[in-house]
């Protein structure tokens, strides 16, 4: 069995000291992720975001007819998806995480990437416990040659590519979009990045 998913103190500290900081350094008003994510899911469906950050993806998706559960492992983004929001966000880690077949959706924009790679796994496991049978699940990833900070001191997971999927099929899931491209962060370094939507078995 894997390790459990828990968060690296150093990047929550990041997080929780520069919440606004990294708010303003994202100007747009919602992943690009969600016009092709949301599309796949019935109207109303309810959707877990894991890291939901400053809330304006989940503000977008309610905007939409989508019921969020938004939740985020940091006490300061919580409070940040909060003020977008107009209503509570959770604060919850990947750990944490014990909904079984709750969710229509599971939606974890740039957020797994910093789950260190031995609770990944584990990570992975609650989410397709929570999802539905049918369940979709989004999340996309720094790509790498392994785990290390970046300059910013925050950590990644920054997986090889194939040790990635080979993860991913480890689970009762089935792969029903792959993205593979380049962006950078808060830290301004070119990377490559993937995104991945599966969908849980079953009826």
């Amino acid at each position: 069995m894997s390790a459990r998913a828990a968060i690296d103190p150093a990047t929550q500290a990041f997080y929780q000291t520069r919440a606004r900081e990294w708010s303003e350094a994202f100007p747009y008003d919602y992943s690009r992720f969600l016009d092709s994510f949301l599309p796949r899911l019935a109207p109303g469906a309810l959707v877990l975001e894991l890291g939901c950050g400053d809330g304006r993806d989940g503000a977008r998706m309610e905007a939409l007819g989508f019921r969020v559960d938004a939740t985020d492992g940091t006490p300061a983004m919580a409070a940040l998806a909060e003020e977008k929001l107009g209503r509570p966000a959770r604060v919850m880690q990947f750990g944490e995480l014990e909904a079984v077949g709750e969710y229509d959706a599971v939606y974890a924009h740039a957020s797994l990437h910093h789950q260190p790679i031995v609770g990944l796994g584990d990570a992975l496991a609650r989410i397709e416990q929570a999802l539905k049978p049918g369940g979709l699940f989004f999340a996309n990833y720094k790509l790498g040659d392994g785990e290390h900070r970046d300059a910013l001191g925050r950590l990644y997971n920054f997986p090889p590519r194939d040790e990635l999927m080979a993860l991913y099929e480890g689970h009762d899931w089935q792969l029903i979009d792959v993205s593979d491209y380049e962006d950078s962060g808060m830290d301004k370094v070119m990377r490559p990045w993937i995104a991945l939507t599966v969908q849980r078995n079953g009826q």
